[in-house]
């Protein structure tokens, strides 16, 4: 993770942090409490290390929650010590980070909540913050969500403009059988449905259809191959997919649209 840290800590601080080098004496030393502002599920908590070991170390650094825990509003979850212009410096970049990725561990664990008791999981997709996708997939398993693919090396899936492109979906199976990975087909109707298992899909993505529709589809489906369930999958309907029988639900929501978390940063000098 370094690099990314480096970079968002080159992006903040540039030629320097002229505020703090202005009215902090050098010398002055401080310590910080980041707290919870409201109920979240905490992760990124290990970047709080590389963060201040760039800026050339702290005092000390006492963790005191790991990525995937709860913390309640005015919890505690790290307190650091050491030069007040580090702290200072360092302060936002950290709190980005905190916020962002506690944002995507809280929604994660939300979706994860809904589907509980049901044999569906909850996966997430690649529509994540580029360059972040490392650090945002890692706060989407903290909050108990599957990670799906990591990216397009990862695994097989035949989405439209493949099929498009590859003259079928049966021209697409069978030439994708030479990656040896599982391949997922995208599915958006019935005829589409049965080419796919005729050809020996293992995993089918349905796209877009009602809960109604798609209890319909795994039924006919009949355990020939894996089913996913994709497209305008919320928190307030993902329970609804969840017990529709299929054994996956994803959703970008869960890393695109995550809210930052409230996190504060409180100096005090020494």
């Amino acid at each position: 993770m370094n690099e990314v840290v480096r970079l968002a800590l080159e992006e903040d601080i540039g030629s320097g942090d002229v505020t703090s080098q202005s009215c902090v004496p050098e010398s002055q030393k401080a310590r910080g409490r980041f707290l919870a502002r409201e109920p979240l599920v905490i992760a990124g908590v290990g970047l709080l290390a590389e963060i201040y070991d760039l800026r050339g170390g702290v005092d000390e650094l006492n963790v005191f929650k790991r990525d995937g825990d709860l913390c309640a509003k005015g919890e505690e979850i790290a307190a650091v010590s050491g030069r007040a212009r580090t702290l200072l410096e360092c302060e936002r970049v950290a709190l980005n980070f905190l916020q962002r990725l506690s944002g995507v561990a809280t929604a994660a664990r939300r979706y994860a909540d809904a589907v509980a008791g049901t044999k569906c999981r909850v996966l997430d997709t690649r529509k994540t913050t580029p360059g972040l996708r490392l650090l945002e997939k890692m706060a989407v398993a903290a909050g108990g969500v599957a990670n799906h693919r990591m990216g397009l090396f990862h695994a097989v899936l035949i989405k439209n403009n493949h099929i498009a492109a590859a003259g079928g979906i049966r021209n697409a199976i069978e030439r994708a059988r030479t990656a040896g990975l599982t391949i997922e087909v995208e599915i958006h109707t019935r005829e589409d449905l049965h080419e796919a298992l005729d050809a020996g899909a293992d995993w089918l993505l349905l796209d877009n259809l009602t809960p109604e529709e798609a209890a319909q589809w795994v039924r006919e489906i009949g355990g020939r191959a894996q089913v996913e369930l994709s497209g305008g999958i919320t928190l307030d309907n993902v329970r609804a997919y969840a017990e529709t029988g299929a054994d996956f639900v994803s959703s970008g929501a869960i890393t695109h649209s995550a809210r930052a978390m409230d996190i504060s940063f409180r100096l005090e000098v020494v």
